[in-house]
């Protein structure tokens, strides 16, 4: 089978959606692998780097678009790219069917079977693939570094002969991937953390990494079969930012990493609250990109609220695109590779398994899955 890899063009992107190592990986398979030239240039990583590994390289996007039986990318395609695909191509990257259905129809007029990395069940069988988890791991590292920086004092406790230095306060709101990482990062940081989350459920986690669970009376809450947060009504969302309010006052750091799968992000933070905190003090907001969790943040912008940062950044993992791409392939190179029928050398597309049921969006020409075919 031929598989393609286009250059990642989204402004501002730095991730590639394939290294090497998962080229050379999959040329072993018996897969002939077709890379754009430059993808690796943003991670250092030369065309001649791909070659070595196995793979082609081309400089026709187009027509190596419309050749390839497999399409492999990080970022959804444009629905004109979306219709240069060959019918019965395999095409899997991030996709957006909450957002963006025309896409998905346009998959599946061109008639592939599209496959959403965002889709990928959370089961154990799925850990390897589950590219929103290796993400969002970074996201939570590279926002404890942001505040780090802009907090203008130290996070760890030091001694010193001018005195102790107390360590800073880490207020973290929302603990899913990103939220546990940023704990994890700044416990090793020596900051003092403290944790939020409606799921009563995270608490022992949120232990195990040091860190102080706060807790609030918000009645019937939980998460849904994939591990995600329920959404709150609006009288649970009045009480948790009372709480909340409650914890930022002293805190030097606060981080939201709060999200309902497939909706806009809670609003948890509002201009009010972060008024109330020290001037000086940074709040990062993780879900900007979905909503924001924070009043005032603004997307791709850092504003100051009466002496408090907020920061907004979206794309955090690209803050570390190197590790980012190694990841994001790893997880593209491990769903090839499952489903991988080595006597046959074919992808195995078993609709019946409970996996590509979770992720695949179109096939036959169709909009296959549950949640979007109606």
């Amino acid at each position: 089978m031929h598989l393609f890899v286009p250059r990642e063009i989204h402004p501002g992107e730095t991730r590639a959606p394939i290294v090497p190592a998962t080229a050379a990986r999959l040329a072993k398979l018996g897969i002939k692998v077709e890379v754009e030239s430059g993808i690796g240039d943003s991670i250092c990583q030369s065309d001649d780097r791909y070659r070595e590994a196995g793979a082609s390289v081309r400089a026709d996007r187009e027509t190596a678009l419309s050749e390839a039986d497999i399409v492999l990318r990080l970022r959804k395609p444009s629905i004109a790219e979306a219709a240069l695909l060959k019918s019965g191509c395999i095409h899997i990257s991030y996709l957006d069917p909450f957002n963006d259905l025309d896409l998905v129809q346009a998959l599946a007029a061109a008639g592939t079977s599209a496959f959403s990395m965002q889709m990928i069940p959370r089961s154990t069988i799925a850990q390897k693939m589950d590219a929103l988890s290796s993400q969002a791991n970074l996201a939570g590292y590279i926002s404890v570094i942001i505040a780090a920086e802009r907090l203008g004092k130290i996070l760890p406790m030091m001694t010193t002969p001018a005195g102790t230095i107390r360590p800073a306060k880490v207020f973290v709101i929302g603990v899913g991937v990103a939220g546990l990482q940023a704990i994890a990062t700044a416990k090793r940081l020596g900051a003092q953390i403290e944790a939020f989350d409606t799921r009563p459920v995270v608490e022992e986690q949120v232990r195990s990494l040091g860190a102080r669970f706060v807790k609030a009376d918000l009645g019937e809450t939980g998460q849904t079969a994939q591990g995600y947060a329920k959404e709150l009504t609006a009288e649970q969302l009045a009480k948790q930012r009372e709480v909340m309010a409650e914890h930022c006052v002293p805190s030097d750091v606060v981080i939201t990493a709060a999200q309902v799968f497939g909706r806009k992000a809670p609003r948890i933070l509002t201009t009010e609250m972060v008024k109330s905190m020290a001037p000086g003090s940074v709040v990062v907001d993780l879900s900007v990109e979905s909503g924001g969790n924070v009043e005032c943040s603004v997307a791709d912008e850092e504003v100051e609220v009466q002496g408090v940062k907020v920061v907004g950044i979206s794309n955090l993992p690209r803050r570390v695109a190197r590790t980012a791409s190694e990841m994001y392939s790893s997880n593209l190179g491990n769903f090839i590779d499952h489903f991988w029928d080595k006597k046959a050398g074919v992808f195995g597309l078993n609709l019946e398994n409970d996996l590509i049921k979770g992720c695949l969006l179109t096939h036959g020409g169709a909009i296959v899955h549950p949640q979007f075919k109606q």
